[in-house]
């Protein structure tokens, strides 16, 4: 009946088992070099296209009609917000309580043990695990039983369900039936919001073996031959460890030197071991351990013991050292070597007040030791600065030294600018005129001298940038000048060259006035006599006010060879080739 077989589709139709040709007619083609789309005029087979069978007449009726029925604009479907599973159950875990039985062959003894498991359902992704808690020192493997899976149900490929889960029930996994007994108040809740009806809780059975060693059978206990139980040690001392902090005491006949160490003792197995604290700059080795982890002998026997003997066996010891021998403020002799105990961690004090009540464990204060003497810093030598010379004295490599780049931004290119004459002795120093410049970024000062013709000094920079130091400060701890110290008629020492102050540009004024409470009122008080700022406020400005006011600009203006235009008519002619210059106008 192949004839009669039917497809649906979009457009169900028959197909017709005669026909040979299914290409599809060509909708591109080329013309002049460049593609063109074509309208094809046939379909698949070269069947006829519904569109070509219809005239324009049925066109435009079907593009022109009108739909009987008219749907309101404003009923819009009320669709609810999707969320979907992994959003929605994210971090939600159902936990059961279960166990199962683990048969023990050939003792007779016991025939099973109960093994609780934890298992966890995931709603996110319907998947499960089971964790079994480990139990310390059980000598079994517990853990991660299963990992993260999706348990199977049947042989027929199914998988578990979190409606398949209740409390009383078997769980079967990969052979072995897990018994459910409780459940978390999450889970119980989840459930009967489902409309799951949980069974009764039921209690978790007590492990035979478990019961059998907390309550031991006085018809199989025995005593042991030695004096002390080593597995009740191994069982209660595990992990327990005593720690001591003392002093390496080494001393011959030449000197005596002490070293921090730290002596840990393990109730375990009561071995000692002996970890040395390292200081940064001691100039020692940092050698982690002084004595390896071993039983140190306190008192040996009485027999002949050779010498050459390097080890000594237990059958040449009478004790060993136990945590009675170590007491607080007393030195105590390991290995040949000398300790001092004077502390120890909260563990260990607790230890002695419940063990041994009897025995005092107070800190003890360690004598201190001498302070080392400070490095001491030679003198200085003269070169270069203060600061680049100690910074030798520092560091083996040596660094730049530290400025204040606050400082440096906030004043960077201010200057204060002064005029000086040269207080000399001599005759030919008379005349000479110098700008006394102070840096406010870094605290310098700069001498400039102004070239004079046919003086016979050259002129030019006098000083570079430096720190010049009061007269009478220490070389160690100089005294730099500051503003404060230029007052107009003040001398200024720099280095044994006496300057006097007799003018200051117009900034000066401006800036000490703005932290006048760091300047003295007398350096103020000649600043605004010199500019002249208490007559310019009372009386009109005239033309000798207006002289003196440029006199500063002009002399600056002079030592660049610059004459602004609206104060050359106020500079004095100048000779030149033995005539009288006119004035600039």
């Amino acid at each position: 009946m192949a004839s009669e077989r039917v497809y649906s589709s979009q457009n169900t139709r028959q197909l017709d088992e005669t026909q040979s040709a299914f290409h599809r007619s060509q909708t591109l083609s080329y013309r002049n070099g460049y593609p063109l789309p074509l309208r094809p005029s046939v379909g698949i087979g070269q069947e006829p296209l519904l569109s070509e069978q219809l005239t324009q007449q049925d066109i435009n009726k079907l593009s022109f009609e009108r739909p009987d029925i008219a749907y309101a604009t404003n009923d819009q479907p009320q669709y609810e917000v999707f969320i979907p599973a992994h959003v929605a159950l994210d971090k939600k875990i159902l936990r059961f309580n279960a166990y199962f039985l683990e048969e023990i062959l050939y003792s007779p003894e016991e025939e099973h043990r109960v093994r609780p498991v934890i298992i966890y359902y995931y709603l996110e992704d319907d998947s499960m695990c089971i964790i079994e808690p480990t139990v310390e020192n059980s000598g079994i493997p517990q853990g991660k039983r299963l990992k993260r899976q999706r348990f199977p149900n049947n042989e027929r490929g199914e998988h578990y369900h979190w409606k398949d889960l209740n409390l009383g029930m078997d769980l079967e996994v990969y052979g072995v039936k897990y018994h459910i007994t409780q459940c978390d108040p999450f889970t119980k809740e989840f459930m009967e919001s489902e409309g799951i009806v949980l069974n009764e809780p039921e209690p978790m059975p007590e492990d035979p073996y478990s019961r059998r060693c907390n309550k031991p059978n006085l018809e199989l206990s025995h005593t042991t031959t030695s004096t002390f139980d080593k597995l009740y040690q191994f069982l209660h001392m595990d992990r327990k460890v005593l720690r001591f902090y003392a002093s390496w005491v080494k001393f011959d006949a030449v000197y005596r030197d002490t070293w921090p160490v730290i002596i840990y003792y393990y109730l375990v197995d009561d071995t000692v071991e002996i970890r040395e604290v390292h200081e940064r700059n001691s100039g020692r080795d940092p050698f982690p351990l002084v004595v390896r982890r071993q039983r140190i002998p306190k008192k040996l026997k009485s027999e002949i013991f050779p010498s050459c003997v390097m080890e000594v066996s237990k059958e040449h010891v009478e004790e060993y050292y136990s945590p009675k021998d170590l007491q607080l403020g007393q030195t105590v002799k390991l290995l040949s070597h000398h300790f001092f105990l004077h502390n120890c961690d909260g563990f260990t004090k607790d230890y002695y007040k419940k063990n041994y009540p009897d025995m005092d464990m107070k800190a003890v204060e360690i004598p201190k030791t001498e302070d080392k003497k400070k490095k001491e810093i030679p003198p200085y030598n003269g070169f270069g600065s203060l600061e680049d010379s100690l910074q030798n004295c520092l560091s083996l490599i040596p660094e730049p030294p530290k400025v204040n780049v606050v400082k440096r931004l906030e004043n960077d290119h201010k200057v204060l600018r002064y005029t000086a004459q040269l207080d000399s002795p001599y005759a030919k120093d008379e005349g000479r005129r110098f700008i006394l410049s102070y840096h406010l970024s870094n605290n310098m000062i700069s001498i400039f001298e102004k070239p004079t013709r046919n003086s016979g000094i050259i002129g030019g920079k006098f000083l570079e940038k430096t720190r010049v130091p009061k007269p009478g400060s220490t070389v160690d701890n100089p005294e730099f000048y500051s503003p404060a110290d230029f007052a107009i008629g003040a001398t200024v020492d720099v280095f044994s060259h006496r300057f006097l102050l007799t003018n200051a540009d117009h900034y000066v004024l401006k800036y000490l006035e703005s932290i006048s409470s760091q300047i003295p009122s007398q350096t103020l008080d000649s600043l605004r006599e010199k500019l002249g700022v208490e007559m310019a406020r009372n009386k009109p400005v005239e033309q000798n006010a207006t002289l003196k006011n440029f006199s500063i600009a002009a002399f600056f203006c002079q030592l660049v060879h610059i004459v602004p235009c609206h104060q050359r008519r106020f500079l004095a002619p100048v000779e030149q080739n033995g005539k009288q210059a006119k004035p600039a106008r």
